[in-house]
């Protein structure tokens, strides 16, 4: 009996000691706080990861040869609302920011709603935004969509409040692009208002976004990227979890090859951009045929039965991509807003009047030498062909030289398809969205038009079925949730 009185006192001791453990223990997978440095860390790196081939097989850059890729073939879906999950992170590290205090780690953190949002109304069209995130602080689990106007001026009105807030000249701690300097990030801030403005312009008669004043604005009174240094790159590093994202990708086997609309630009053009982007034919390999020889490389017609395609790949006379993208742990920086980029936008803007006409030229001229400057740094073993001089020769060419445009539509096309050539491995599905806005570069369809939009995840009609379903209503006159439905930003 003494015994078991021992074991009774014994095992109420710990049942209390356990009551107590709980009352002051915290979850540790859930940390209620921690420093906006360690999350910013995480959400720079995720957002300026190269963003696969997807965009690539749209825009008529590459091929697949042992099946039918949807993307290449214009037979896409849906995509997913993988964004919010990013736009939570951005979420937590303002609400950090606003606990500490720290204006600069606010205004990033803008900036990356703005950046993730820019990139969903694209997708989409209508999508959650004024309730979106709102879950755990207000229950709400199941948001209405915003109109996509109602995003992009959300949006354009973020990146102002971000411009306001990272006026502090503190050097900010977890940052992987800028080394803590908030001058940079507020360059690239105001570069971005740029070009948001600038995918808007099918709108540039609207009185309430004021399009042409407000790029004009920008561009006389705030600072933006200024030199290539300034641009907005990921760097790569061969270490675990930081190399290359294309590194050791099995996405570029046997099947993956060059596409012709691609090749047959660069070609034309004699760009030696092309011996760092592609690879030769196996044919022109074995027959001894310089790597500067432009007859060595050739693409897979994008819009032919991809079985066509292989056959031609099989006997030797199709390029496939330079193995220096797979082989490489630090092949090169992405760029999410580069200096070249921009100077394309202004040379853009320029010839649409929203600036000086008389500059469009030399923002065309600087947005290649940027890039030939890109290559230059990061094409390793092929440095001699992107020298500066070699950047000046190039763009005296016949088919680059802008002095031989005399439109304003050859002008556009000079600048638009230079933007594309810049775009390989960098710019996501910026160059098949300029391609919706513009026209350029004019891409083979094949049969029926290009889609201009995904469907709307299946998750969203499981779970937040009456606001999707009057979204698709209210911009489509019925339920025809399609791939080739325009939405307002191209009416």
């Amino acid at each position: 009996m003494k015994n078991f009185k021992i074991i009774l006192f014994l095992m109420m001791v710990i049942v209390v000691f356990s009551c107590e453990d709980l009352d002051i223990n915290e979850n540790p997978n859930k940390v209620s706080e921690t420093h906006p440095s360690l999350l910013l860390t995480n959400i720079t790196t995720s957002a300026f990861q190269v963003k696969g081939t997807g965009a690539m097989y749209a825009s008529r850059m590459i091929v697949q040869t042992d099946g039918e890729s949807t993307s290449q073939f214009y037979k896409w879906d849906r995509a997913s609302f993988d964004a919010y999950n990013s736009l939570r992170q951005v979420t937590k590290m303002m609400e950090e920011a606003d606990r500490i205090k720290d204006d600069s780690y606010k205004g990033i953190g803008y900036f990356f709603r703005a950046y993730y949002f820019y990139d969903l109304a694209l997708t989409f069209g209508d999508v959650p935004y004024i309730d979106a995130l709102k879950g755990e602080t207000e229950d709400l689990y199941q948001p209405k969509y915003s109109t996509q106007e109602e995003v992009f001026t959300g949006i354009l009105k973020e990146l102002e409040m971000a411009n306001s807030l990272l006026d502090g000249t503190d050097i900010i701690t977890g940052d992987p692009i800028f080394n803590g300097d908030v001058s940079k990030w507020k360059k690239l801030v105001n570069s971005f208002r740029l070009k948001v403005l600038l995918t808007l312009s099918k709108k540039e008669g609207s009185s309430s976004l004021n399009i042409k004043n407000e790029f004009a604005a920008i561009y006389n009174s705030q600072p933006i990227i200024a030199t290539p240094e300034e641009g907005a790159r990921l760097e790569f590093v061969d270490v675990v979890d930081s190399r290359y994202t294309e590194f050791n990708s099995s996405g570029y086997g046997s099947g993956l090859y060059m596409a012709s609309t691609f090749i047959d630009m660069l070609v034309e053009r004699e760009d030696k951009r092309l011996f760092a982007i592609a690879g030769q034919t196996k044919n022109a390999k074995e027959a001894g045929l310089a790597i500067n020889d432009f007859s060595s490389y050739a693409g897979g017609n994008p819009v032919i039965p991809y079985n066509d395609v292989n056959l031609l790949a099989a006997a030797g006379k199709v390029s496939k991509v330079n193995e220096r993208y797979t082989a490489d742990p630090t092949a090169e920086a992405h760029n999410l807003l580069s200096f070249s980029e921009l100077q394309f936008i202004l040379a853009e803007a320029s010839v649409k009047g929203w600036i000086p006409a008389t500059n469009a030229q030399i923002f065309y001229e600087n947005g290649i030498k940027a890039n030939f400057q890109f290559y230059n740094t990061y094409a390793k073993g092929y440095e001699a062909y992107y020298t500066q001089a070699e950047a000046v020769n190039y763009i005296a060419g016949s088919k680059v030289n802008f002095l031989n445009a005399t439109t304003d539509a050859e002008k556009l096309e000079l600048i638009l398809t230079q933007k594309y050539l810049t775009s390989f491995l960098q710019g996501g599905w910026r160059m098949y969205f300029d391609h919706l806005r513009t026209g350029y570069p004019v891409f083979p369809l094949g049969v029926g038009t290009a889609p201009t939009r995904w469907i709307y995840p299946l998750d969203e009609y499981n779970n937040n079925s009456v606001n999707v379903t009057e979204a698709i209503a209210r911009q489509f006159g019925g339920s025809n949730d399609g791939i080739r439905e325009l939405t307002w930003w191209l009416k």
